[in-house]
């Protein structure tokens, strides 16, 4: 049996490169999901910030910031446009009253429970075919990398 070349040697080819794949697929996976979101009045933005304020009931915008892989900026906009649509309430967090904390209203909470069915249902046919272990090795392979390369960031 044959193995293809490191990817750092001539003849490379980028079917063969993971991070062609991660990129392709995470490309995919969002424009499937901003037209699927757009459909119920939402986008990318409030999906990752409905999802996050879920996960955690209320976190910081610095929190969201860090979540939803967006800078505080943009994240302070978001959660404006957010909290004048009534989806969400900010306040100080009871721990340190400096820290504005957001959590969801129980609009924001239905329009979440839309966000994830549509969610659920291209993760059902993403995943077609995929047994729940072949998922959890590919979520425990794409952890690695991430942790391999969050070393280099240090």
């Amino acid at each position: 049996m044959t193995t293809s070349p490191p990817p750092h040697e001539a003849g490379f080819n980028k079917a063969e490169w993971p991070f062609y794949w991660i990129t392709q697929t995470s490309s995919r996976y969002m424009q499937v999901m901003e037209a699927r979101l757009k459909a119920e009045g939402m986008d990318i933005a409030y999906w990752r910030v409905l999802m996050s304020l879920y996960e955690d009931k209320a976190l910081s915008i610095s929190e969201i910031s860090t979540h939803c892989i967006i800078k505080a900026n943009t994240a302070t906009k978001i959660i404006q446009r957010m909290t004048a649509q009534g989806l969400v309430m900010t306040g100080p967090r009871a721990s340190d009253g400096r820290v504005t904390e957001v959590t969801l209203t129980d609009a924001g909470n239905e329009m979440r429970m839309r966000a994830r069915k549509i969610a659920d249902e291209i993760f059902a046919h993403a995943f077609t075919g995929f047994s729940r272990e072949e998922q959890l090795v590919m979520n425990l392979l794409l952890e690695k990398v991430f942790v391999n390369l969050g070393e280099l960031t240090a």
